[in-house]
Protein backbone atom coordinates (compact mmCIF):
# COMPACT_ATOMS: atom_id res chain seq x y z
CA UNK A 1 0.00 0.00 0.00
CA UNK A 2 1.31 3.52 -0.78
CA UNK A 3 -1.14 6.18 1.59
CA UNK A 4 -1.10 8.99 -0.49
CA UNK A 5 -0.71 12.67 1.92
CA UNK A 6 -4.63 14.61 2.09
CA UNK A 7 -5.50 15.78 -0.86
CA UNK A 8 -6.60 19.14 -2.11
CA UNK A 9 -10.09 20.07 -0.72
CA UNK A 10 -9.94 17.99 2.73
CA UNK A 11 -8.94 18.86 6.00
CA UNK A 12 -5.82 17.72 6.73
CA UNK A 13 -4.37 18.44 2.92
CA UNK A 14 -0.99 19.97 3.38
CA UNK A 15 -0.96 22.86 0.46
CA UNK A 16 1.29 21.30 -2.12
CA UNK A 17 0.62 18.32 -4.93
CA UNK A 18 3.79 18.26 -5.64
CA UNK A 19 5.11 17.13 -2.44
CA UNK A 20 2.48 14.56 -2.02
CA UNK A 21 3.48 13.05 -5.37
CA UNK A 22 6.89 13.17 -4.46
CA UNK A 23 6.02 11.40 -0.67
CA UNK A 24 4.14 8.79 -2.99
CA UNK A 25 6.80 7.78 -5.44
CA UNK A 26 9.67 7.67 -2.19
CA UNK A 27 7.43 5.02 -1.38
CA UNK A 28 7.23 3.40 -4.79
CA UNK A 29 11.09 3.19 -5.47
CA UNK A 30 11.22 1.18 -1.79
CA UNK A 31 8.72 -0.78 -3.31
CA UNK A 32 10.46 -1.39 -6.74
CA UNK A 33 13.62 -2.08 -5.47
CA UNK A 34 11.87 -5.02 -2.89
CA UNK A 35 10.81 -7.56 -5.57
CA UNK A 36 7.35 -7.04 -4.36
CA UNK A 37 4.05 -8.05 -7.31
CA UNK A 38 1.83 -4.95 -6.32
CA UNK A 39 0.96 -1.63 -5.66
CA UNK A 40 -2.08 -0.38 -4.46
CA UNK A 41 -2.35 3.50 -3.92
CA UNK A 42 -4.84 4.80 -1.85
CA UNK A 43 -6.29 8.29 -0.33
CA UNK A 44 -5.99 7.18 3.29
CA UNK A 45 -5.21 10.58 4.43
CA UNK A 46 -8.13 12.05 3.37
CA UNK A 47 -10.04 11.89 6.97
CA UNK A 48 -12.68 12.48 7.30
CA UNK A 49 -14.20 10.34 4.07
CA UNK A 50 -17.18 11.00 2.20
CA UNK A 51 -19.25 8.56 0.16
CA UNK A 52 -18.86 8.58 -3.74
CA UNK A 53 -21.40 11.19 -4.53
CA UNK A 54 -19.83 13.44 -2.53
CA UNK A 55 -16.61 13.24 -3.87
CA UNK A 56 -15.16 16.45 -5.73
CA UNK A 57 -13.31 16.43 -8.99
CA UNK A 58 -9.78 17.07 -7.27
CA UNK A 59 -9.99 13.89 -5.61
CA UNK A 60 -10.04 12.45 -9.00
CA UNK A 61 -7.65 14.26 -10.92
CA UNK A 62 -4.72 14.33 -8.24
CA UNK A 63 -5.17 10.80 -7.50
CA UNK A 64 -5.00 10.03 -11.52
CA UNK A 65 -1.82 12.16 -11.40
CA UNK A 66 -0.44 10.81 -8.42
CA UNK A 67 -1.19 7.13 -9.83
CA UNK A 68 0.49 7.99 -13.11
CA UNK A 69 3.85 9.04 -11.46
CA UNK A 70 3.51 6.29 -9.76
CA UNK A 71 3.44 3.78 -12.83
CA UNK A 72 5.84 5.74 -14.55
CA UNK A 73 8.32 5.34 -11.97
CA UNK A 74 7.94 1.26 -11.72
CA UNK A 75 6.92 1.07 -14.98
CA UNK A 76 5.70 -2.57 -16.10
CA UNK A 77 7.49 -4.49 -13.26
CA UNK A 78 5.45 -3.92 -10.77
CA UNK A 79 1.46 -4.22 -11.02
CA UNK A 80 -0.18 -1.10 -9.38
CA UNK A 81 -4.39 -0.62 -8.31
CA UNK A 82 -5.95 1.90 -7.24
CA UNK A 83 -8.49 2.20 -4.52
CA UNK A 84 -10.44 5.67 -3.54
CA UNK A 85 -12.07 6.43 -0.39
CA UNK A 86 -14.53 5.80 0.72
CA UNK A 87 -16.73 3.89 -1.88
CA UNK A 88 -14.91 6.05 -4.84
CA UNK A 89 -14.82 2.94 -7.46
CA UNK A 90 -16.19 4.56 -10.70
CA UNK A 91 -13.32 7.02 -9.78
CA UNK A 92 -10.54 4.28 -9.54
CA UNK A 93 -11.89 2.86 -12.42
CA UNK A 94 -11.46 5.75 -14.59
CA UNK A 95 -7.93 6.59 -12.55
CA UNK A 96 -7.06 3.00 -13.35
CA UNK A 97 -7.96 3.77 -17.07
CA UNK A 98 -6.45 7.10 -17.41
CA UNK A 99 -2.95 6.17 -15.72
CA UNK A 100 -3.11 2.62 -17.00
CA UNK A 101 -3.20 0.56 -13.97
CA UNK A 102 -4.14 -3.14 -13.72
CA UNK A 103 -6.78 -3.22 -10.84
CA UNK A 104 -9.05 -1.22 -8.64
CA UNK A 105 -10.26 -2.40 -4.82
CA UNK A 106 -13.44 -1.69 -4.65
CA UNK A 107 -15.73 -1.78 -1.47
CA UNK A 108 -19.61 -2.51 -1.33
CA UNK A 109 -19.64 -4.83 -4.13
CA UNK A 110 -22.61 -7.23 -3.12
CA UNK A 111 -25.22 -6.42 -0.13
CA UNK A 112 -24.65 -2.83 1.70
CA UNK A 113 -22.98 -2.37 4.70
CA UNK A 114 -23.08 0.75 7.17
CA UNK A 115 -19.61 2.35 6.78
CA UNK A 116 -17.74 5.15 9.16
CA UNK A 117 -19.23 7.78 6.70
CA UNK A 118 -22.99 5.91 6.09
CA UNK A 119 -24.62 3.36 4.25
CA UNK A 120 -23.02 1.95 1.20
CA UNK A 121 -25.31 0.61 -1.31
CA UNK A 122 -24.02 -2.16 -3.27
CA UNK A 123 -22.18 -1.36 -6.85
CA UNK A 124 -21.42 -4.61 -8.81
CA UNK A 125 -24.13 -4.14 -11.54
CA UNK A 126 -22.74 0.31 -12.00
CA UNK A 127 -19.00 -0.58 -11.61
CA UNK A 128 -18.90 -3.73 -14.34
CA UNK A 129 -21.31 -1.39 -16.69
CA UNK A 130 -19.24 1.75 -16.49
CA UNK A 131 -16.20 -0.79 -16.72
CA UNK A 132 -17.49 -2.00 -20.26
CA UNK A 133 -18.33 1.56 -21.00
CA UNK A 134 -14.72 2.84 -20.56
CA UNK A 135 -13.59 -0.19 -22.48
CA UNK A 136 -11.55 -1.27 -19.45
CA UNK A 137 -12.58 -4.70 -19.24
CA UNK A 138 -8.67 -4.96 -18.81
CA UNK A 139 -8.49 -3.70 -15.07
CA UNK A 140 -9.24 -6.10 -12.75
CA UNK A 141 -11.66 -5.43 -9.76
CA UNK A 142 -10.55 -7.05 -6.49
CA UNK A 143 -13.53 -6.88 -3.98
CA UNK A 144 -13.61 -6.52 -0.39
CA UNK A 145 -16.43 -8.81 1.29
CA UNK A 146 -17.32 -7.89 4.82
CA UNK A 147 -15.27 -5.18 4.67
CA UNK A 148 -13.06 -3.69 7.82
CA UNK A 149 -14.52 -0.31 9.23
CA UNK A 150 -18.00 -0.94 8.79
CA UNK A 151 -21.36 -2.68 10.79
CA UNK A 152 -22.86 -5.62 8.91
CA UNK A 153 -25.14 -6.01 10.77
CA UNK A 154 -28.14 -5.64 8.56
CA UNK A 155 -26.46 -8.12 6.62
CA UNK A 156 -25.95 -10.85 9.86
CA UNK A 157 -28.05 -13.59 8.04
CA UNK A 158 -25.12 -13.13 5.20
CA UNK A 159 -22.16 -15.52 6.35
CA UNK A 160 -18.76 -14.03 4.55
CA UNK A 161 -18.63 -17.42 2.52
CA UNK A 162 -21.99 -16.42 1.23
CA UNK A 163 -20.79 -12.78 0.87
CA UNK A 164 -17.89 -14.24 -1.43
CA UNK A 165 -20.64 -16.50 -3.67
CA UNK A 166 -22.44 -13.68 -4.07
CA UNK A 167 -19.78 -11.56 -5.27
CA UNK A 168 -18.08 -14.37 -7.67
CA UNK A 169 -21.52 -14.48 -9.57
CA UNK A 170 -21.61 -10.75 -9.69
CA UNK A 171 -18.32 -11.18 -11.77
CA UNK A 172 -15.80 -10.60 -9.30
CA UNK A 173 -12.22 -10.64 -10.32
CA UNK A 174 -10.70 -11.44 -6.39
CA UNK A 175 -12.18 -11.28 -2.96
CA UNK A 176 -10.58 -9.32 -0.30
CA UNK A 177 -10.83 -10.36 3.64
CA UNK A 178 -10.14 -8.06 6.03
CA UNK A 179 -10.05 -8.12 10.31
CA UNK A 180 -12.22 -5.25 11.60
CA UNK A 181 -9.92 -2.47 11.01
CA UNK A 182 -6.64 -1.02 9.38
CA UNK A 183 -3.66 -3.51 10.88
CA UNK A 184 -5.76 -6.00 12.58
CA UNK A 185 -5.38 -9.23 11.26
CA UNK A 186 -7.77 -11.44 9.35
CA UNK A 187 -10.01 -13.63 10.83
CA UNK A 188 -8.15 -17.35 9.90
CA UNK A 189 -11.60 -19.13 9.88
CA UNK A 190 -13.05 -16.48 7.78
CA UNK A 191 -10.34 -16.77 5.60
CA UNK A 192 -10.12 -20.47 4.95
CA UNK A 193 -14.18 -20.22 5.13
CA UNK A 194 -14.14 -18.10 1.86
CA UNK A 195 -11.18 -19.70 0.13
CA UNK A 196 -13.08 -22.85 0.36
CA UNK A 197 -16.29 -21.15 -1.21
CA UNK A 198 -14.95 -19.75 -4.09
CA UNK A 199 -12.63 -20.49 -7.50
CA UNK A 200 -11.55 -16.59 -6.95
CA UNK A 201 -7.97 -15.17 -5.99
CA UNK A 202 -8.50 -14.55 -2.10
CA UNK A 203 -6.38 -11.88 -0.84
CA UNK A 204 -5.92 -10.57 2.34
CA UNK A 205 -6.56 -6.86 2.99
CA UNK A 206 -5.34 -5.74 6.38
CA UNK A 207 -3.38 -7.18 9.71
CA UNK A 208 -0.63 -9.16 7.82
CA UNK A 209 2.88 -9.24 10.19
CA UNK A 210 6.45 -10.71 10.15
CA UNK A 211 4.83 -12.80 13.21
CA UNK A 212 1.77 -14.09 10.92
CA UNK A 213 2.83 -13.98 7.45
CA UNK A 214 3.57 -17.62 7.20
CA UNK A 215 0.45 -18.64 8.91
CA UNK A 216 -1.65 -15.93 6.66
CA UNK A 217 0.30 -16.55 3.27
CA UNK A 218 -0.58 -20.78 3.59
CA UNK A 219 -4.65 -19.67 3.54
CA UNK A 220 -4.49 -16.54 0.75
CA UNK A 221 -3.61 -16.16 -3.17
CA UNK A 222 -2.18 -12.73 -1.77
CA UNK A 223 -1.17 -10.43 1.08
CA UNK A 224 -2.05 -6.48 0.76
CA UNK A 225 0.48 -4.84 3.74
CA UNK A 226 0.26 -1.48 4.85
CA UNK A 227 0.38 -0.93 7.98
CA UNK A 228 3.25 -3.29 8.86
CA UNK A 229 5.45 -2.18 5.94
CA UNK A 230 5.71 1.72 7.58
CA UNK A 231 8.43 2.57 9.56
CA UNK A 232 7.36 1.86 13.77
CA UNK A 233 4.34 0.01 12.60
CA UNK A 234 1.99 3.15 11.75
CA UNK A 235 0.27 3.47 9.08
CA UNK A 236 0.05 7.05 8.82
CA UNK A 237 4.61 7.28 8.24
CA UNK A 238 6.32 6.56 5.48
CA UNK A 239 7.46 3.06 4.30
CA UNK A 240 10.25 1.43 5.60
CA UNK A 241 12.72 -0.57 3.49
CA UNK A 242 13.38 -3.09 6.00
CA UNK A 243 10.37 -3.51 7.60
CA UNK A 244 9.59 -4.64 4.03
CA UNK A 245 12.51 -7.10 3.68
CA UNK A 246 12.44 -9.18 6.30
CA UNK A 247 8.48 -10.19 5.31
CA UNK A 248 9.64 -11.00 2.08
CA UNK A 249 12.69 -13.16 2.95
CA UNK A 250 9.64 -14.88 4.86
CA UNK A 251 7.15 -15.15 1.98
CA UNK A 252 10.22 -16.07 -0.52
CA UNK A 253 10.84 -19.51 2.16
CA UNK A 254 7.25 -20.11 1.77
CA UNK A 255 7.32 -20.36 -1.70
Amino acid sequence: MIHVDALPGTPLYGGSVSRLIEKACRDAEVYARSNIDGICIENMHDVPYVKSHELRPETTAVMGRVCAEVKRLVGGRIACGVQILAGGNLQALAVAQAADLQFIRAEGFVFGHVGDEGYHDSCAGKLLRYRRELAADHVLIFTDVKKKHSSHAITGDVSIEETAKAAEFFLSDGLIVTGSATGDPVNQSDLVGVKKSTSLPVLVGSGTTLENVRETAKNADALIVGTHFKRDGRWQNEVDGERVKRIMENIVEIK
